[in-house]
């Protein structure tokens, strides 16, 4: 590891070595993520070594002092041992990336609109709690109450790591607030997250392949937002992947953000080609219905949120819809590691 980022720095100190900023920055990239994961194996080193030490201590000499001082050298690392080892588990080429999350409803009208409108809360309360950026990019509202869809970048490292493992369908079930007769109902919606590629990985992308459209914005925005057909929505021809962009008042800029988006989205389809694995992705892209659901959140007539690919349950619904999300997020990508 050292004489990697020993290489690495005397590339950075070359004289031309900002000539090409694209390669530049993925090498500052890659220095900083290796000296991160130095410390952080120093660290563990120590961990490790101040617990054996205990441990020795204990069978030589065992006193209760001794072994209340082990415990709290366990307690205050626990963490930390724990946040190591996902992040080993996140060792795909693109989860360091942030992330692009869309969210749709399945059928059912208001219902499903406005369990929608709660995910996107629920991710937003998730973002904010793991100091991550979260930013709504297109937004189309309901007829009367949530959301027809959504897209949404959330900002920071290994964002998409964590954040793919909520791509499927979740379900709700609860007594209507829009039901008169105070029913219980069944709602469904979707999550997909694709990784957001940076400028140092290629995507070639042909004009003559793009159909852009401008328009009114229609969802949430500051005021003048909705006043000037600033909203873009970018085609990509030969896939059909469509992408729009609304909530910057100057058409530049959301056609940047547009365009960003793009390159993400056939980054990932691209990969799943080449690695023949698509058929994995589409299983998480079945009808938004019964049957289908990777997670449900039970308010009535008990309260319970379960993750049926893990079997990780709670009946705190009330801390999950608020972002405490990552027992979850944890308990799948344990899963995943054993499965694979």
């Amino acid at each position: 590891m050292e004489k990697e980022i020993i290489e690495l720095e005397k590339l950075m100190n070359a004289p031309d070595f900002w000539s090409d900023p694209a390669k530049a920055q993925k090498v500052s990239k890659e220095i900083s993520v290796k000296k991160l994961l130095q410390e952080q194996i120093r660290k563990l080193s120590t961990i490790k070594d101040d617990l054996d030490t205990y441990l020795i201590m204990l069978e030589e000499d065992f006193s209760e002092e001794l072994l209340k001082e082990a415990e709290k050298c366990l307690s205050s690392n626990r963490a930390y041992v724990n946040e190591a080892e996902i992040q080993v588990l996140l060792s795909e080429s693109s989860d360091h990336c942030s992330a692009v999350m869309a969210i749709h409803p399945g059928a059912g009208g208001t219902e499903s609109q406005d369990w929608a409108d709660m995910l996107l809360r629920m991710y937003r309360r998730w973002a904010e709690t793991n100091n991550r950026k979260f930013e709504i990019i297109d937004y189309q509202p309901g007829d009367e109450a949530g959301l027809k869809s959504v897209t949404v970048e959330i900002l920071g490292d290994y964002a998409y790591g964590l954040l793919k493992t909520e791509i499927g369908i979740h379900r709700l079930v609860r007594i209507s607030p829009f039901n008169a007769q105070g029913k219980r109902q069944t709602s469904f919606a979707s999550v997909f997250v694709y990784p957001l590629i940076d400028e140092t990985i290629e995507v070639d992308i042909d004009p003559v392949d793009l159909r852009i459209d401008t328009y009114r914005a229609s969802g949430k925005g500051g005021q003048g937002v909705n006043t000037t057909d600033s909203a873009v929505r970018i085609t990509h021809l030969p896939t059909n992947i469509v992408v729009a962009c609304q909530n910057e008042r100057s058409q530049m800029k959301n056609k940047s953000t547009a365009m960003q988006v793009l390159r993400s989205r056939l980054y990932q389809y691209y990969l799943e080609e080449r690695q023949k694995e698509q058929q994995k992705v589409e299983n998480t892209k079945t009808d938004i219905s019964w049957g289908n659901q990777i997670r449900s959140y039970v308010f009535h007539p008990y309260q319970m949120v379960k993750d049926h690919r893990t079997e990780h349950e709670t009946g705190n619904t009330s801390s999950v819809m608020d972002g405490n999300l990552n027992p979850f997020i944890y308990a799948f990508l344990k899963f995943l590691a054993e499965r694979n």
